[in-house]
This record gives structure tokens, C-alpha cells and sequence, in this order.
């Protein structure tokens, strides 16, 4: 396949922008429906204090925004889809470090509400991350044959190796 000819979004599984406007919205309106009116599923935050809940959610939002920056900025600093595997900086950690940071928001406000509701629907929406991620991982696989398969064997798809 010749990936000159590829416009990013022949490279993301179908709808991927669909999913990425739509979770953070259904996931909103269950967290502030259980969170702040019904209250169905926070008796945790009964024990666990506020002081505690708000430096957890925090530090995995500053964790979010630095991977999203920092593969933001690898990912479209000439503008333009790259032409070869990105194996270095962040990637060289983990393959799917902006689909990360994105999870890591979610965990954040999990964090802050320790709504149970907003946790299941937190597994459903990784869910559907994880199966779009290995479309996307299908389509770089077709692009980038063995340097691709080699690269995945190294480099986890969630959980950062730091060694």
C-alpha cells in the first residue's frame, strides 16, 4: 500500500471522530446524572476525602495533557501524515499515547466522583478505544508490513514500558 497517498483519516478506523465527540459526552452526562442528582453510586465518596479525590484527578489530568501534548506534537509537526513509522519519543513508550491521555481524562473524573455508574461506562468507552485502536493497528500494519509487527512486539499498546 503506498501510504503517500493516505489522508490521515484513511489511516484512523471509520467514525473515529464520531467516537471521539460522542463518548466524552454520553460519559459526561452519566457522571453529572449520578455525581450531582441522583446519586445513585457515589456512597464512595462518603470515605475516600475530597482533598484526595481532587489531587488524584490532578495529577491523571497533568499525565493527560502531557501525553496528549507530546503526541500531538510528534504526530503533525510537518503538518502532514508522516511517511515513516514513529518509533521515537513518546511512541518508543507506548502506541497509542493521545488515545491514552484521552482514557486518562476519563480516569480523572472517575477519580473526582468515584461514581460505580460512570466506571462501567468508562469500561464500554475503553472498549470501544481498544477496538478502534486495533483497526487503526490493522491499517499500519497493511502501510508498514514487518517494521510495524516488529514495532508492536516492543512497544505496548496501552501501559507504557519504561524499560
Amino acid at each position: 500500500m503506498n501510504q503517500e497517498n493516505l489522508t490521515p483519516q484513511e489511516r484512523e478506523a471509520p467514525r473515529t471522530h464520531l467516537i471521539l465527540i460522542t463518548t466524552p459526552i454520553i460519559f459526561a452526562i452519566v457522571s453529572i446524572l449520578d455525581g450531582q442528582v441522583l446519586n445513585w453510586s457515589t456512597q464512595l465518596n462518603n470515605i475516600v476525602p475530597l482533598i484526595v479525590r481532587i489531587i488524584l484527578c490532578i495529577k491523571f489530568v497533568i499525565m493527560a495533557l502531557i501525553l496528549i501534548q507530546i503526541s500531538h506534537n510528534t504526530l503533525f509537526k510537518d503538518k502532514k501524515v508522516p511517511d515513516k513509522l514513529l518509533t521515537d519519543g513518546i511512541f518508543k513508550y507506548v502506541r497509542n499515547p493521545m488515545y491514552l491521555g484521552i482514557l486518562l481524562i476519563y480516569i480523572a473524573v472517575i477519580c473526582f466522583s468515584i461514581s460505580l455508574i460512570s466506571i462501567g461506562v468508562f469500561i464500554v468507552i475503553f472498549i470501544v478505544y481498544d477496538k478502534m485502536v486495533k483497526i487503526e493497528e490493522s491499517i499500519l500494519e497493511e502501510i508498514f508490513g514487518n517494521e510495524f509487527l516488529e514495532y508492536k512486539k516492543k512497544v505496548s499498546r496501552w501501559i507504557p514500558k519504561y524499560f
